[in-house]
């Protein structure tokens, strides 16, 4: 079972302090990525994909996420397939890529997203 916590679109405008049509255009843009999930099946968003800023001590979508969307996009990945590699185990980073991005580690992740073929 996935235990991962999940936010809808207005839960993440919420976690932000943006409106709601400021996270639909982060989803245009691909700052941002989401699936739909649950009965509804509405688009849904990890929270793993927001992070604290340590500066303003406000939540900000992973800064390292939208160039790595764009990079799985551009590979001909669909929007549910970029959630579901990044939150996949991946053996050449020894977790999954979206802690490799929260660590830090965004050339790596991005060395294995090319290695990528669609």
């Amino acid at each position: 079972m996935d235990e991962r916590r999940w936010l809808s679109l207005p839960e993440v405008a919420e976690a932000l302090d943006v409106p709601l049509r400021t996270v639909r255009g982060y989803l245009r843009d691909r700052v941002l990525v989401a699936t739909r999930r649950g009965e509804n099946n509405a688009l849904a968003v990890p929270d793993d994909f927001l992070v604290t800023d340590n500066e303003s001590a406000v939540r900000v979508v992973l800064p390292a996420l939208r160039g790595t969307v764009t990079l799985l996009a551009d590979s001909g990945y669909a929007d549910e397939e970029i959630v579901d590699w990044l939150l996949r185990d991946n053996d050449e980073l020894g977790g999954t890529p979206l802690q490799a991005l929260r660590s830090g580690r965004v050339h790596a992740v991005r060395r294995a997203a090319q290695t990528l073929a669609f």
